[in-house]
């Protein structure tokens, strides 16, 4: 009698914020129509985006699909967190965000518990570069370990080549420009636009060590799995390889795994507005009419900042859907908004407050350009519709991803943002209305050079 083969088995382990836990999860689902079981390793507060997904993707008759949950505790309380922050979308996040960076390592015990008891033991573990002590858990129990890098290829080439020549070290000021060494473009950058960059000199400290500790992660692991393809960032795949020494997979982009409407609208947290009424809308449009504008689900802006972007897509004469992470207040005007605007903008803009079916939004050919935050999801989002950006990078790998997007790919122009905020909460000097109201006109109105953007992407 011969003996049956066990199913390969993968547990993916996600970083508790949506632009790390959504793509894994499409991750999960791609690996599953391969016939690998999957389960994801969350905590409790995290457990209903994960279930909202498997129960989507069984509707849809797919029988292959095998994905578990298995949650571990998250230690909020121990590190002096509210509750409530098990995922960096709880807005309180952003006053205590070292917390959140130390936190995660407090999970290694539950974790170690879960693949001591656990019957079915997985072949691998795919967990998050942001979970560099899982090489060691996992090593007790012989298990491999695949890193998902949640970045482009291009901003995780540069992070090995900074951390390996130190070039930010050789300048004398925060704003003069340096070159990134041994880089397959001439890349300038300066120390404010930096994922490490802060006025607190423990932050910068501790966000440094711990990118080190990233970087060591990668090194120490089977091999890295990344959310990008070959095609478009070929000479830093072959320089990840070949220079950085890296083992690694390109299987991007995840998003694509989700073919119906109803998957494509309902990616992370619900909608704030329905999908049917946000294309309704859209379907008034012109080809190429309306600008798209999101910061991602970190970025908090003030109310100045606010303020001038409503002023400069007003002034730009441009249709638009912003969607902006404030409440709606029952009065008539709101602090951030000029007198009268949603009145005026009616039938012209359309603001969603929170969360927005993004992917929908952007493959309706209405739309014909994308203000976003250079978050990796979102610019991923915009290169397969096809639509020219301009880019408003805020923290982290943000501004390297505007450098591929602006200079490397050449499908977009930067507003013109000069240094990173670890509190992802803009800058105290605003972006002007009138850079965005330029910026906008480009997108829509300069033929030549939107038309060039739009090829290209």
């Amino acid at each position: 009698m011969g003996t049956k083969t066990r199913q390969l088995h993968v547990f993916f382990f996600p970083f508790i914020a949506p632009g790390h836990m959504i793509p894994m999860l499409d991750m999960a689902k791609l690996f599953t129509t391969r016939g690998v079981k999957a389960t994801i390793i969350t905590t409790p507060f995290n457990v209903p985006i994960v279930v909202k997904t498997i129960e989507r993707t069984k509707t849809r008759g797919n029988g292959v699909v095998k994905i578990d949950i298995q949650t571990i505790e998250y230690p909020a309380v121990e590190t002096g967190l509210p509750e409530v922050c098990e995922n960096t979308n709880s807005r309180t996040i952003h006053e205590k965000m070292t917390s959140f960076i130390t936190a995660p390592a407090m999970l290694r015990q539950p974790l170690e518990q879960l693949l001591q008891n656990h019957d079915d033991h997985p072949h691998c573990i795919v967990a998050d570069m942001f979970f560099p002590w899982v090489i060691d858990a996992a090593a007790k129990f012989g298990i491999p370990v695949l890193v998902f890098n949640s970045t482009s290829v291009f901003s995780t080439s540069a992070g090995v080549s900074m951390r390996q020549y130190e070039p930010q070290m050789k300048v004398s000021s925060d704003s003069e420009p340096f070159v990134i060494p041994n880089f397959p473009d001439e890349i300038k950058l300066t120390r404010m636009k930096l994922t490490t960059f802060s006025d607190n000199k423990y932050v910068q400290t501790l966000f440094s060590d711990f990118m080190k500790e990233v970087g060591e992660f990668e090194v120490r692991s089977y091999g890295v799995v990344l959310n990008s393809f070959y095609e478009l960032e070929p000479d830093y795949a072959n320089h990840y390889t070949k220079v950085c020494g890296r083992k690694a997979w390109y299987i991007g982009p995840v998003s694509l795994c989700n073919k119906e409407a109803e998957d494509k609208g309902q990616r992370g947290k619900e909608s704030s507005i329905d999908k049917h009424e946000c294309l309704k809308w859209l379907n008034t449009k012109n080809i190429n009419s309306v600008v798209y504008i999101c910061f991602g689900s970190l970025s908090n802006f003030n109310d100045s900042q606010l303020m001038e972007i409503a002023m400069g897509l007003e002034a730009s004469g441009q249709q638009f859907i912003w969607v902006v992470r404030k409440d709606k207040k029952e009065k008539e005007d709101e602090d951030w908004l000029p007198k009268g605007f949603e009145k005026r903008m009616e039938g012209k803009g359309l603001i969603i407050r929170d969360w927005a079916p993004q992917v929908l939004i952007l493959d309706h050919e209405a739309v014909g350009g994308f203000v976003t935050h250079c978050g990796w999801n979102s610019i991923l989002e915009g290169v397969t519709a096809g639509v020219p950006m301009v880019t408003w990078p805020t923290f982290g790998d943000q501004f390297l991803n505007e450098k591929l997007v602006t200079e490397v790919l050449k499908i977009g122009v930067p507003v013109g943002v000069q240094q990173s905020c670890f509190e992802m909460s803009g800058n105290d000097i605003p972006i002007k209305k009138e850079a965005i109201e330029k910026a906008v006109r480009l997108l829509l109105e300069s033929e030549d050079q939107a038309k060039e953007m739009r090829s290209r992407a």
